[in-house]
């Protein structure tokens, strides 16, 4: 009896186990990323990237221009309508949070949970209205919820930790994952927007729906460790404001950082428009982006060798050096240039701040002081990039102004720090 011949080596027969033990060995690789600070970290890992990719599924689907098809002054008020918009969730999250968090200081899983669940619910009812201006503020409603998870996410963070240390790598690595998760699900969005919008919709809805699952097995804020449960009462207003000096002007420092990066994005912008077109546009977008990303890889670096306060420091030197020398030799190079020193400013200052808050403020405060500064940050951000949009600024004028600005907030931080006692 004749059997029949085993498979060659590198055969077509072989090629499914090949794949297999691929798919297998990414997972478990994957698995190991995700797991490296604690079963807890994972549980919150994992909720930010479907978070992440549901956010990316959502804009894929509803993708389209913002102003490139139109002349420069109707892009002018285009771009002041959305720069409105993007302030706008702020004005209803941060009301909401602050009464949340004033009643229920731990509330931040139940936050965290309720906005995923209800981005599915809203992701749903968008495949009914794409058509209709029903879909506007559908999608306002999105950006609510998605702040309001957000915020709650940074909350949320020590509680996920075994030990609340080491706050900028846990921060970093959370940005990287959903950089993973928000490429990935572009790449399947671009495919399943080709079959049709409300598929790249319904499968936002599942991925929200998943971020919402998982969010559920985070530990109690309340009971999640003994750091946390030994924690000193809450001090009186007074005393919090008193003790926490560098704190504010580690957020002033960082709002002049999203400021600049407001500005510089709008200056770009319509600069490029003018003389460039939209794939010059979206070169200087993935740089920033590239230069968010390499922040996520530099700041834990930095957090070995420095305190938090300094990163803020370096944020915006790297933003005043980059903006001089882009201004000297102006180009799309440069412009390219600037983009990704702004990128690796933001996130600098950013997973620098938000360790910094999470470490100094007191837990049952640190809801409400998260939802003040990423409205101050959404602000800043906002007012930089009215600037340009108000007044058309050369770009050499406008990078010199950017580059003044950011060297004289870093001379005010650092002289106003000096008067500090250390207090670490």
């Amino acid at each position: 009896m004749s059997h029949p011949p085993s498979p060659v080596p590198g055969g077509p027969g072989a090629r499914p186990g090949l794949a297999r033990r691929t798919a297998h060995a990414a997972l478990v690789r994957a698995d190991a990323v995700f797991s490296q600070k604690g079963p807890a970290f994972k549980q919150l890992a994992v909720s930010w990237a479907a978070n992440v990719a549901g956010d990316t599924l959502v804009t894929v689907a509803l993708a389209g221009t913002l102003f490139f098809d139109v002349p420069s002054a109707q892009a002018r008020d285009k771009v002041a309508l959305y720069l409105l918009l993007t302030i706008a969730p702020f004005t209803i999250v941060a009301p909401v949070l602050g009464a949340v968090f004033g009643r229920h200081p731990a509330a931040f899983r139940a936050v965290l949970t309720a906005a995923s669940a209800l981005r599915a619910v809203v992701a749903v009812i968008m495949t009914f209205g794409l058509t209709t201006l029903w879909l506007f503020p559908l999608a306002f409603t999105q950006l609510v919820f998605s702040r309001l998870y957000g915020i709650s996410k940074s909350s949320m963070l020590p509680v996920a930790l075994p030990e609340p240390v080491a706050l900028v790598s846990a921060n970093a690595l959370l940005a990287r994952l959903g950089i993973y998760a928000g490429g990935l699900a572009a790449l399947v969005g671009a495919g399943l927007a080709q079959l049709h919008v409300s598929v790249a919709l319904v499968a936002a809805a599942l991925v929200y729906l998943f971020s919402a699952f998982t969010g559920m097995g985070l530990p109690n804020p309340r009971s999640s460790s003994a750091a946390q449960a030994q924690a000193p009462a809450a001090p009186s207003l007074e005393a919090f404001r008193q003790s926490v000096r560098g704190l504010r002007l580690s957020r002033l420092a960082t709002a002049v950082v999203r400021l600049l990066n407001g500005f510089l994005l709008a200056l770009l912008a319509f600069e490029f428009k003018d003389t460039g077109g939209i794939a010059d546009f979206g070169a200087l977008i993935g740089a920033a982006g590239v230069g968010f990303g390499l922040a996520s890889f530099v700041s834990p670096w930095l957090e070995r060798r420095l305190r938090e306060e300094p990163m803020v420091v370096a944020a915006l030197a790297v933003e005043a050096a980059a903006a001089f020398t882009s201004g000297q030799f102006f180009s799309l190079w440069a412009a390219a240039l600037l983009a990704g020193a702004a990128g690796l400013a933001s996130g600098t200052a950013k997973f620098g701040f938000d360790a910094l808050l999470q470490s100094r403020v007191h837990p049952d405060r640190r809801g409400t002081a998260f939802t003040r500064s990423e409205t101050l940050f959404q602000l800043a951000w906002v007012v930089g990039a009215m600037l340009p949009v108000a007044i058309s600024i050369p770009a050499e004028v406008g990078l010199a102004v950017a580059g003044v600005v950011a060297l004289a907030a870093q001379t005010v931080f650092v002289s106003r720090l000096l008067m500090e006692p250390r207090s670490r």
